[in-house]
């Protein structure tokens, strides 16, 4: 329909949809102050005409057609009208209510939260200790805290969470929230959101946690029959021999599933790691026995083209997840008795118990001295641990044929 056509006011439903553009934008009233604005390229929305406070005129958008009738068009004409009536502008009230609604959100316990946390990730914090922020912020955190503006959080509140946790029984949980509620609030103190700290004095109240547990673990009576089983085990290549590495090893899931090929220096036996891989933050040099290097060069053909040792499916699992390798002690018969994070405890009594210095077993495991030697203390022992891992290698060979163990002092470095 041209817009001479038009034949009466308001403008019927049938006029709105059937009206054509024109080569200029075009505007036809449909009473009291309220038109109907057709663009060149046919989009159609609504506006309204009106005089604002100060005596000077303006135009108010109402939104677009068809999503906005024309019944509810003047139905929110007829609201904006009846704000000018009382000496409001009604353009200038929308913009200061979603300035408002905007300064709310930012000052949400939610918005500070993020901004935190995506603080932690720019500073270079460890993927998993990133994953399990985002996890307890995504599951405890936000459902309980989330919408409130922060600097209505009470103690209470943040008592609340705290013992919500406790009674499922997920004391370490509470722990790590204590800290991230404390450092999130520091957050929002430091950005002049807050003034006092409500998660501040949790521990206080907090319930005592019952006594950790090792990870299940095996000592060397276990370990023969173990041995044989994980030998004879029909997971598939790629994480059987990640199995291998971390017993072999003694180090954790994380930089194990996360290997690359280019850290890895099997002419020299040798395993580099990046400090953004390791908990404590700093590289670590890990022996490769004969044994697992063996079982590397074997896997290569397999894996040798991705540039991890370990792959996963998949562009969102690029490496085998993180349960992969205790399904692997699952499916040998194994589940509730060894771990992956448990082949760290085994190594360490093993070790331990057949007179390695306990100063190259903590360096093997990567475990930070506490204290002042923690600081000043960056030794590696790499010589030494070369020899006590081959040592450990060879023995768990020994245990698995039944063979006698070897010496320690043949390979002393």
């Amino acid at each position: 329909m041209k817009r001479s056509e038009i034949k009466k006011r308001p403008l019927s439903d049938t006029t709105l949809f059937s009206l054509e553009p024109d080569d200029k934008v075009y505007r036809e009233h449909d009473g009291g102050g309220l038109y109907f604005r057709v663009k060149p390229n046919g989009a159609k929305s609504w506006e309204l005409r009106y005089k604002k406070p100060n005596g000077t005129w303006s135009w108010m958008g109402l939104g677009s057609y068809p999503e906005i009738g024309g019944k509810l068009a003047r139905s929110k004409a007829r609201d904006a009208i009846k704000l000018i009536s009382d000496g409001i502008d009604p353009v200038a009230k929308k913009a200061a209510e979603a300035n408002a609604a905007a300064l709310a959100e930012a000052s949400t316990f939610r918005s500070v939260a993020e901004q935190w946390y995506a603080k932690k990730e720019n500073d270079g914090k460890a993927e998993n200790t990133l994953t399990k922020i985002r996890q307890y912020l995504d599951k405890d955190i936000l459902p309980a805290l989330g919408n409130k503006p922060i600097a209505s959080i009470t103690r209470n509140d943040c008592m609340n969470l705290q013992t919500s946790l406790e009674k499922r029984g997920a004391h370490n949980v509470a722990k790590k929230t204590r800290g991230w509620l404390n450092q999130i609030f520091t957050f929002a103190i430091a950005q002049s959101l807050i003034e006092l700290n409500p998660a501040s004095a949790l521990l206080i109240v907090a319930a005592k946690a019952p006594e950790p547990k090792p990870q299940p673990h095996l000592l060397e009576p276990e370990l023969p029959e173990f041995l044989r089983a994980l030998r004879r085990s029909t997971s598939r290549t790629t994480v059987r021999t990640a199995a291998w590495m971390v017993l072999l090893t003694g180090n954790r899931q994380h930089p194990t599933r996360h290997a690359e090929w280019s850290e890895l220096n099997l002419e020299k036996g040798i395993w580099t790691i990046s400090a953004e891989k390791m908990k404590s933050k700093r590289a670590h040099t890990s022996p490769l026995p004969k044994q697992l290097v063996e079982m590397l060069l074997e896997l290569k053909p397999i894996s040798g083209r991705s540039k991890w040792v370990f792959p996963g499916d998949g562009a969102n699992n690029p490496v085998i997840s993180d349960v992969a390798l205790n399904n692997v002690f699952k499916r040998m018969g194994y589940k509730g008795r060894m771990v992956a994070h448990g082949s760290r405890h085994t190594a360490s009594t093993l070790l331990r118990e057949h007179g390695w210095n306990k100063d190259f077993v903590e360096a093997q495991l990567a475990h930070k001295e506490l204290g002042i030697s923690g600081v000043y203390n960056m030794a590696t022992y790499l010589d030494q641990r070369i020899g006590m891992m081959q040592w450990y290698a060879d023995c768990l060979d020994a245990l698995e044929t039944g063979k006698p163990k070897p010496n320690p002092a043949d390979y002393a470095a």
